[in-house]
């Protein structure tokens, strides 16, 4: 049985970090902060974008900002020729 994670990963998606800082009702004053990490495709981050509509109508914290890192982690390898032939006995 594969992992889904990997499945994802070959087909495209990346590892996807987002910082999301929001505030609480009854603490207005404070700014709280929020890690949230899955598999996303970027540009569009479409996982991400469900979780943060999730977000503002499930959760009373107020959204302040929301900071998005992004890597893919199985990328094209890269190719380089090389002019020679290597005799293995």
């Amino acid at each position: 049985m594969t992992d889904t994670s990997f499945i994802k990963q070959l087909d495209g998606y990346g590892l996807t970090t987002a910082q999301i800082h929001y505030r609480l009702p009854d603490q207005p004053s404070l700014l709280q902060l929020y890690v949230w990490q899955e598999y996303d495709l970027a540009p569009d981050f479409p996982t991400l974008q469900g979780f943060l509509n999730f977000w503002r109508r499930e959760i009373e914290g107020a959204l302040h900002s929301v900071c998005i890192a992004h890597q893919r982690l199985i990328k094209p390898s890269e190719f380089r020729a090389i002019n020679g032939v290597i005799t293995v006995h």
